[in-house]
């Protein structure tokens, strides 16, 4: 009797203890394919992070480990805040190998070119890439090496595809220890905005620890102080772009009749060009208002420069493709106004929803839209700027 009364009494207690209405969890179960699958979730969350740190390295090498050893069963698993098919898959493809360009024992002289980067190969080997190897050929008695500032792309690349390459301070570590005496950093930034000053506060640091450290002018040079206010880099920029083939293959054949056209042909056939840059809320944001202008001093009269996030407000989503109709132009090029064409270009700008693209596509009165990938990096007459950017850093 005693021992049932034990029993009865355990019992009131566990159901006393339960909420009214609710009903005792079971435990989750969870497959090992999804635990396979949750371990890459949990590494990739981990590197995507703006700072290096002594584990950076390893956490980056566990997650290409980690992916590697799943099975395609196990890979379609992959959903998380940032871990995906995509991140392991996508901007793979390059038309030749990368150079990550960290090499040691360069001697005196050293070009630090050092880019925000890119996941995109293709857009890494031509836009960043083809700078680099423009710079090197023209100062045959300096040094070139690379830097990007994007802890986040750095780490996307070393998880992919084993590749290290060198953040900025990780850069100016390997230039010292190189024993590296006149050091000339070429930002390939369009301007001097959020990313510029961040640049120039880290490379402030060393000056110290070399003879002679100098920064060279961003692409578009000084900002100015009035919205119509351009200069000689932006007039540069300007006239490269208008001469420039635009790539973009079939989908600009398909759409205008002709591949690999002027924009002046383009224009003569009734096409703007919707030149899409990145946009920011820093005071630099009058630069894309400048180039606008430029555009107007140089009668290039169908370009319409807008941003991924509408500053300035000229420049937005909102207000450009009616600017385009006011022109009485039906047909539109889109491509990005970006040194190299990366997840903003395939994603912001080009992807088919969501997009600028996408947006003249469904916009009403306009007849055909055409894109290209093609960014401002590839182009020679483009690179030139930055080369004579180079030589007035190192006068």
């Amino acid at each position: 009797m005693t021992r049932l009364f034990v029993c009865l009494f355990a019992c009131s207690i566990a159901v006393a203890l339960v909420a009214p209405g609710c009903k005792l969890q079971k435990k989750e179960s969870v497959s090992p394919d999804e635990l396979a699958a949750r371990k890459v979730v949990e590494l990739v969350d981990s590197i995507h992070t703006h700072t290096w740190s002594p584990e950076t390295d390893a956490a980056c090498d566990a997650a290409r480990d980690a992916w590697a050893a799943l099975t395609p069963e196990q890979k379609a698993l992959v959903h998380g805040e940032f871990a995906s098919r995509e991140f392991f898959e996508e901007g793979v493809d390059a038309p030749e190998p990368d150079d990550p360009l960290n090499a040691d024992g360069i001697g005196e002289n050293e070009i630090l070119v050092a880019s925000f980067g890119t996941s995109y190969n293709e857009g890494r080997v031509l836009d960043i890439g083809g700078i680099e190897k423009r710079i090197a050929r023209e100062f045959p008695d300096w040094s070139v090496r690379r830097a990007f500032t994007s802890q986040i792309v750095v780490n996307h690349i070393r998880a992919r595809d084993g590749e290290k390459i060198d953040n900025l301070t990780q850069a100016l570590d390997r230039a010292a220890a190189n024993g590296v005496k006149r050091l000339v950093v070429l930002p390939t930034l369009l301007m001097k905005g959020a990313e510029y000053d961040e640049l120039m506060k880290a490379v402030g640091q060393y000056e110290e620890k070399f003879e002679s450290v100098s920064v060279a002018a961003p692409l578009l040079g000084e900002v100015g102080a009035t919205a119509d206010e351009t200069n000689a880099d932006k007039e540069a920029v300007a006239k490269a772009i208008l001469a420039d083939p635009l790539a973009g293959g079939d989908s600009v054949a398909q759409t205008f009749g002709e591949a690999g056209c002027p924009n002046g042909a383009l224009e003569r056939n009734g096409v703007a060009v919707v030149l899409v840059g990145h946009g920011t809320s820093h005071a630099a944001a009058l630069t894309y208002a400048q180039m606008q202008a430029q555009m107007t001093k140089l009668e290039y009269i169908n370009i319409f420069i807008g941003t991924v996030e509408g500053n300035p407000q000229s420049t937005s989503m909102g207000e450009v493709p009616f600017a385009v109709l006011r022109k009485g132009y039906k047909k539109v090029l889109v491509r990005p106004f970006l040194v190299a064409s990366g997840d903003h270009a395939h994603n912001d700008i080009l992807a088919d929803g969501g997009s600028w693209y996408s947006k003249f596509k469904s916009f009403q009165g306009i007849d055909a839209v055409g894109r290209s990938y093609g960014a401002l990096g590839r182009i020679p007459e483009v690179q030139d700027v930055y080369i004579q950017h180079v030589k007035d850093a190192i006068q």
